[in-house]
């Protein structure tokens, strides 16, 4: 059967329970190793992105420079 626990008891243990939850610092370590893989992610994507610009003007470039009859580029 299921046992009554008192208002006041119930109390201690919620204000137990969210004193210790505020003190868990092992979630934090976790957010905080989110927060740098997103940063380093970024940084990656936009250096793709910047560096595949790049060497598509280079080759467009190139291609224009080979194609020309003139052969000054």
């Amino acid at each position: 059967m299921l046992e009554m626990v008192s208002a006041e008891k119930r109390g201690l243990t919620m204000t137990k329970f969210l004193k210790n939850f505020a003190a868990d610092e092992s979630g934090a370590s976790a957010a905080e190793y989110a927060l740098i893989l997103a940063i380093v992610g970024s940084g990656i994507a936009v250096a793709a992105f910047t560096l595949g610009g790049a060497i598509s003007g280079a080759m467009n470039t190139a291609t224009s420079c080979i194609n020309s009859s003139t052969g000054t580029c």
